[in-house]
C-alpha cells in the first residue's frame, strides 16, 4: 500500500481520518498550505493532482513563484555533547560543520 503520492515534483502523505471517514493529504515540504481530501480511495490521487494543479495556477495568477520542496535548509536540535563531537570531526577533516552533517546524513540515507 502506498501512502505517499508524487506529482509534478510535489509529494503528499495520505492519512485516514476515522472519525470523518475521509482520506486527507497535504503537500509536504513547502511553506504554503495546500491540502485535499476524498471519501473515495479511488479518487484521492486525482484530488492530489487537482490540488497541485490549482496551487500552480493560483501562483501563476498572482505572480508568485511556487514553493519548491525541501530547499536544503533546516534546523536541528542535538545534544551539546553530540554537537561538540561533530564539530571536532569537522575540524579534524578540514570541513565545515555543515559539510560534515551533510556527509553523515548522506551516508545514513544511502545505506
Amino acid at each position: 500500500m502506498r501512502s505517499v503520492l508524487e506529482y509534478k515534483g510535489y509529494h503528499a502523505r495520505i492519512e485516514f481520518d476515522s472519525e470523518e471517514l475521509l482520506l486527507r493529504g497535504r503537500i509536504e515540504g513547502i511553506k504554503d498550505f495546500v491540502n485535499f481530501e476524498s471519501s473515495d480511495i479511488h479518487t484521492i490521487e486525482e484530488e492530489f493532482h487537482s490540488a497541485v494543479d490549482e496551487y500552480l495556477e493560483f501562483c501563476k495568477e498572482i505572480g508568485k513563484e511556487p514553493d519548491k520542496e525541501y530547499k536544503g535548509t533546516f534546523n536541528i536540535r542535538i545534544s551539546p555533547e553530540l554537537h561538540k563531537r561533530l564539530a571536532i570531526v569537522a575540524i579534524k577533516n578540514g570541513d565545515t560543520l555543515n559539510a560534515t552533517v551533510e556527509k553523515a546524513i548522506a551516508q545514513y540515507v544511502m545505506s
